[in-house]
């Protein structure tokens, strides 16, 4: 990786990692559990709880951002990793009665300020079928271009970087990036890119 990558990115990291977290209310305003019984067609009743994301599913998506030949990633501190940050590409939960493709434009836009017209779906998938119905979608938004400002929410912080895709896996690989989401991101634009 270019050293002058590596020190922004190790810069943005420094900035953005948190320090010290406080338990202020656990009480589950934007997630929640939902206790339900499911009877089996055997007669058996099990007990699953459900994880609830703003009172819905938690379905997502993930945007791989191409700006000229590199690759938009994102550094956030809105993370419970050990590394108190997450290097992921950006991302966000699909609102109620929104379309995919819509929520991935839009969390684009909040997100980095670039937008694109090309969209390519690379996957679908659940996130954890065990506790969660979130079904999230990968996105490939081709030729970005930056038109606006970021629209952060309130709580939000987000410093984005561009890297080459050997950048990428080599991030990857460092351990930069580590979320599942990501890393299930990446294995799919490598397809993607191999079937070009």
């Amino acid at each position: 990786m270019r050293d002058i990558k590596r020190k922004e990115l190790e810069k943005y990291i420094n900035e953005l990692k948190w320090i010290k977290k406080t338990i202020i209310d656990d009480s589950g305003k934007f997630v929640s559990v939902s206790t339900q019984d499911f009877e089996l067609n055997n007669g058996r009743i099990i007990r699953r709880e459900q994880i609830l994301k703003n009172k819905n599913d938690g379905s997502a998506v993930i945007i791989i951002p191409e700006v000229n030949d590199e690759y938009l990633v994102t550094i956030e501190p809105r993370v419970f990793t050990k590394k108190r940050i997450a290097v992921s590409f950006p991302a966000g939960y699909i609102e109620a009665g929104e379309k995919m493709e819509d929520s991935a434009i839009r969390e684009l836009r909040e997100e980095t300020g670039y937008t694109s017209d090309s969209l390519v779906h690379l996957d679908s998938f659940y996130q954890d079928e065990g506790i969660s119905a979130a079904y999230n979608h990968v996105f490939l938004a081709n030729n970005c271009i930056k038109k606006y400002d970021q629209h952060l929410d309130k709580d939000e912080v987000v410093r984005y970087m561009s890297f080459t895709y050997d950048e990428l896996l080599e991030l990857e690989r460092e351990g930069f990036i580590s979320g599942a989401n990501c890393k299930l991101a990446l294995l799919r634009l490598r397809d993607y890119k191999e079937r070009r």
